[in-house]
């Protein structure tokens, strides 16, 4: 009895090679679109990150120095110590860590002095005289050529007699009347005054410990202002244009830096009002893409960055706002 085998072929050598080749075409055709969609993800989440963290410090910003210059009651009414206005007992000769920015009356609380109170200031940081600079952000790490802007406003809506807060300072106000005091001292004896939380904020860009630029600002409370709040991370420049009015029509004429804001400009006097302001912010994402690289030139306002200062791994976006200042219109008005 004879057993028949059938014979059994496989591929040939070049059979198997040109499988291979096509194989390896196949994986790298893959390995390329995986790439591909693991970079477009990157991107696509950087950008959404940038956009959201510059909507962010933007809406800060305009939410506050919109308010800029609130003084409840007597809004629109320059502060004259034992005129219109008293310091409570309760309110120190001097600030903790006092913010006193340049000018004859800039320190948190207005002084006797014949000078308008500033409600607002500012200045970029390495340009200005270093004497000039706020000493309250000397341990702050404030990222060179970076604006700084101090404002002072009354936080609404007003507040009742017995909900006041111990740690921070308030100003009770009629139509021609106000009084600094502390908190912790209970409410003044001010007929028909309402109560209102009294705030000073600085805004500067620093540095972290994990070298992220970031939004910062301190806050007056009754320890003084020695807190940084860390607010949005990833903002790597600010630029501030204010605009002037020259000729009582309430718009601004122009847009000038701030060293090249007058005295007369700061206090509101005469007819060079500051009545709005542009906010310029350079947004830089948190984390690094190594198949990246940054050659755009960057310009915010009236400022070129150079771009050996941004030539690196990291996407960047500028975003802007303009903010009518109302307040501060109203002393003349």
């Amino acid at each position: 009895m004879y057993a028949f085998y059938k014979k059994q072929q496989g591929f040939s050598l070049v059979e198997l090679m040109v499988a291979l080749i096509i194989g390896l075409f196949l994986s790298a055709g893959i390995l390329s679109i995986f790439s591909m969609s693991a970079t477009n993800v990157t991107t696509t989440s950087q950008f959404s990150q940038i956009q959201e963290n510059g909507r962010i410090a933007l809406a800060i910003l305009e939410r506050d120095l919109s308010q800029l210059g609130f003084m409840g009651d007597i809004t629109g009414t320059d502060f004259v110590i034992d005129g219109n206005t008293t310091l409570d007992a309760s309110i120190p000769a001097a600030v903790t860590n006092d913010c006193i920015g340049a000018g004859a009356n800039n320190a948190t609380f207005p002084k006797d002095t014949p000078a308008h109170f500033r409600k607002l200031w500012g200045y970029e940081k390495g340009v200005i005289a270093a004497s000039l600079e706020l000493k309250c952000l000397d341990v702050s790490g404030v990222k060179n050529k970076t604006d700084v802007i101090q404002m002072k406003r009354l936080i609404g809506p007003n507040t009742a007699a017995a909900a006041l807060l111990t740690n921070r300072y308030y100003l009770a106000t009629t139509a021609n009347q106000a009084v600094f005091f502390n908190g912790a001292a209970g409410a003044p004896a001010l007929d028909n005054a309402r109560f209102w939380e009294y705030q000073h904020h600085v805004y500067f860009i620093a540095v972290n410990a994990n070298k992220v630029p970031e939004l910062r600002r301190k806050t007056l409370s009754t320890a003084g202002m020695s807190n940084d709040e860390q607010l949005v991370e990833g903002i790597e420049n600010m630029r501030i244009m204010y605009g002037y009015d020259n000729d009582g029509d309430d718009t601004a004429d122009r847009y000038v830096s701030a060293e090249n804001v007058t005295d007369q400009m700061w206090d509101n006097e005469l007819f060079q009002r500051l009545v709005s302001i542009q906010v310029y912010l350079l947004v830089r994402a948190v984390d690094e893409d190594k198949s990246y690289t940054n050659d755009v030139q960057y310009t915010l306002g009236d400022k070129a960055i150079p771009i050996a200062e941004t030539k690196d791994h990291f996407r960047r976006k500028v975003v802007s706002s303009t903010i009518v200042l109302e307040n501060p219109m109203l002393i003349r008005n």
